[in-house]
């Protein structure tokens, strides 16, 4: 089991599936499970889960998102329009930011 991947991907980012059956799907991260090295990204990696009826919900064939490997997405660089790295660069007023690797634009404002 990997323990704490340390990963510059954070919520809300767009990002790209680089492998596995969604290959070359964009989405949005809904959450990053960093003790596990994985993300949700919204309709990515789809599953069908079999529920039971109970009192608050009805049963049925529910579909939704499962964790897909950190490794296997990168992060969507609209300035790039790809799949890029990212980098980290100190500002002058001492703020760390995210930077492309591909064009150098600061991700984070």
């Amino acid at each position: 089991m990997v323990t704490n991947i340390k990963s510059r991907i954070r919520r809300d980012d767009e990002v790209v599936v680089i492998a596995g059956r969604d290959k070359g799907a964009r989405g949005k991260v809904i959450r990053v499970i960093a003790a596990d090295g994985r993300v949700l990204v919204n309709k990515i990696n789809m599953i069908k889960r079999h529920t039971r009826q109970s009192q608050d919900s009805a049963g049925g064939i529910i579909e939704k998102e499962a964790p897909i490997a950190i490794s296997n997405v990168q992060y969507f660089c609209s300035n790039c329009d790809a799949g890029v790295r990212l980098g980290a660069k100190q500002l002058e007023d001492g703020r760390k930011v995210r930077t492309c690797r591909k064009c150098g634009e600061v991700l984070d404002r």
